[in-house]
């Protein structure tokens, strides 16, 4: 519906046909306001185009975008009204009670064409755009399409049905509008057309699988659940919640070195709408509160350098920072479906949001949740006249080689997202920016913003800086540079910054996430053939499981582990008995990463597919393979 209703306004209104013909000036009867939606919009399209789509697929893919942000939105917002986090303001449209008070205060607001209602729930966006950026910001493009009035009651119908009434307090919701977004026609006519995923759009669709609670569950508690309670010497309050976690009777778990609950990384590398995210969200919070009581030697920081205890004083004081703990410290996500980002981080916003409820903490006195660890996998800009009039900008010059190689490496990860190892392909560019910059110490102009000598060089040793340091320093400085680039523009113009900059900050954190290694990998990967954009890339990087590519994330999951780290997988099962899978087995499963818990599951477990599946942990050797 929605879709239909932008398609029509975009052909009727903005002469923006379905066909990628576009105009490059609207009609005359345009206003002002309406042509510089107009250039927002054709802005985005030809980013698209830009990142190699073609014009028909750009305007399909804009459409696509614009339903699908407009229909978040409203789904967020009757998430917000169920938690008390706004006032009601769509369950009975524009009769609801956060626009009667609107109206209260500006009785010209109450239009007939709904004109008012709308400048009312924008306001509302904006507002909570200073926290869910990436889903209510009004600059995205996405957003400069509006439903006329009879759509917009037919949506609000919809969503106010008395039989979804209680579903809106479930954090999975979101999730689920995710995956049914694309329907199984769509699903099969990809299929029809072609074997293998054509692009990145299509591996994201196709492999739309709602991950069940059960299994979740099942592959959190044997992974973080275990890690922890080893960490403890088997004694933890997480033995009765962790009610999946398999511990064979009279049988102790393996030691492990203990670590703060702030140093524990736990990755979903095809993270969908965040479902793993979100449990093991629900476990930190326990381990959090276990280490602050813990009596005996707590572990400490390696950021702080202090225990839980010493930088909260109080339990209410730890419970006031846990949500942000969490989301800064603990989960991180990689999807190559943007759309994925939107409900992940909402997801885990709203999670936080019912944790602060919990622990008592008014929403006013709330800290601001600024950023979440959840990165889109997509191609650093396409629009190469840009990447060099940006990369011209930074400074100092060293850093701009570092840039326009990590653009050139980026431009699969859409295909391949966490499978790409960017992080090894700029490590030597990495090491030669690192030694430009050691060599240019004693001359002023070459040091990053804030590492300037306040002496000379002869009383100011940086030459031990390592390559993390140095990219961290590289990172703000190309952020700060990207932000003032999206700035210093108007109109059109200023869209099409604004897309290369979100697109630019992407990369850099995708390429900072794959740097790290974790505790935890968890993951319901894609599975069969991988994209055929990206087919030569991908066999040569992963001769050992190019067959399959779920046998591929594994194998990259085992590699972004620390020693000893866990990996939680629900995959299909042929991977154990087909000899076609004898490496994997033999050089991953058995060689680097061995089961630690195995679950034969069958059909019937992921929805529609047609698959069967087990559901496994493997624990990384203490030693790197040879």
């Amino acid at each position: 519906m929605l879709e239909e209703e932008f398609r029509e306004q975009l052909e009727g209104d903005h002469d923006i046909m379905a066909d990628g013909r576009v105009p490059p000036h609207g009609g005359p009867h345009l206003s002002a306001r309406q042509q510089t939606l107009r250039d927002r919009i054709v802005a985005a399209i030809d980013h698209k185009r830009a990142a190699g789509m073609k014009p028909a697929e750009a305007v399909a893919d804009y459409l696509r975008d614009a339903a699908f942000t407009t229909l978040n939105r409203f789904v967020a917002l009757k998430m917000l009204e169920a938690r008390a986090l706004v006032q009601e303001c769509v369950t009975r449209g524009d009769a609801s009670s956060g626009f009667a008070e609107f109206c209260g205060l500006a009785p010209g607001m109450r239009l007939t064409d709904g004109g008012g209602y709308r400048l009312y729930l924008e306001c509302v966006f904006d507002e909570l755009s200073t926290e869910v950026k990436v889903l209510f910001d009004r600059r995205d493009p996405a957003s400069a399409l509006w439903p006329r009035r009879q759509t917009l009651d037919a949506l609000l119908a919809v969503l106010n049905a008395e039989n979804l009434a209680g579903i809106w307090a479930e954090d999975e919701t979101i999730g689920w509008v995710y995956q049914y977004f694309n329907g199984q026609d769509e699903r099969r006519r990809m299929r029809d057309e072609s074997q293998a995923p054509r692009n990145s759009r299509e591996l994201a669709v196709r492999n739309q699988f709602f991950t069940p609670r059960y299994v979740v569950q099942f592959l959190v508690d044997n992974t973080l659940g275990r890690m922890w309670l080893e960490m403890r010497g088997g004694s933890s309050r997480l033995v009765g919640r962790c009610e999946y976690l398999v511990r064979p009777e009279g049988e102790d778990l393996g030691p492990r070195t203990k670590k703060d609950p702030r140093d524990l990384r736990i990755l979903d590398p095809a993270c969908g709408s965040g479902h793993f995210l979100l449990y093991a969200f629900d476990l930190l919070i326990e381990i959090y509160e276990e280490e602050w009581d813990e009596p005996g030697e707590p572990a400490k920081s390696s950021v702080t350098r202090r225990t839980l205890r010493e930088d909260y004083a109080t339990i209410d004081d730890l419970r006031r920072a846990l949500p942000t703990l969490i989301l800064e410290n603990n989960l991180h996500g990689v999807d190559i479906d943007p759309r994925c980002a939107q409900i992940a981080a909402l997801a885990l916003w709203l999670r936080a949001q019912r944790a602060w409820g919990n622990a008592g903490v008014r929403a006013a006195a709330r800290p601001r949740v600024r950023r979440t660890h959840i990165v889109v996998a997509e191609p650093m800009p396409g629009d190469r006249a840009l990447v060099d009039e940006f990369a011209g900008r930074i400074e100092p010059p060293l850093l701009r080689d570092l840039f326009r190689k990590m653009v050139d490496e980026m431009r699969l990860a859409g295909e391949l997202g966490a499978l790409l190892r960017v992080e090894d392909a700029i490590a030597e560019d990495l090491r030669q920016a690192r030694a430009a910059f050691v060599r240019q110490q004693q001359e002023p102009n070459g040091f990053l913003p804030g590492l300037e000598p306040t002496q000379r060089q002869s009383a100011l040793d940086l030459s031990g800086i390592d390559d993390d340091d140095f990219f961290h320093e590289a990172e703000a400085r190309m952020a700060d540079a990207l932000g003032i680039f999206a700035e210093v523009a108007t109109g059109g113009a200023a869209t099409r910054r604004r897309l290369f900059v979100d697109d630019a900050t992407q990369g850099v954190a995708l390429i900072e996430l794959l740097r790290w290694r974790f505790d935890v990998v968890l993951m319901n990967p894609p599975f069969g053939a991988g994209s055929l954009a990206a087919k030569s890339e991908f066999e040569r990087g992963y001769p050992r499981t190019k067959n399959d590519i779920y046998a591929a994330f594994v194998e990259r999951g085992v590699e972004l582990l620390r020693p000893r780290g866990l990996l939680g997988a629900i995959t299909s099962r042929t991977g154990f008995f087909l000899s076609s899978f004898h490496q994997w087995r033999e050089e991953v499963l058995l060689k680097e990463a061995p089961p630690v818990v195995f679950a034969d599951l069958g059909y019937g477990v992921l929805d529609s597919a047609m698959v069967e599946v087990a559901a496994y942990c493997l624990e990384k050797c203490q030693e790197e393979a040879s």
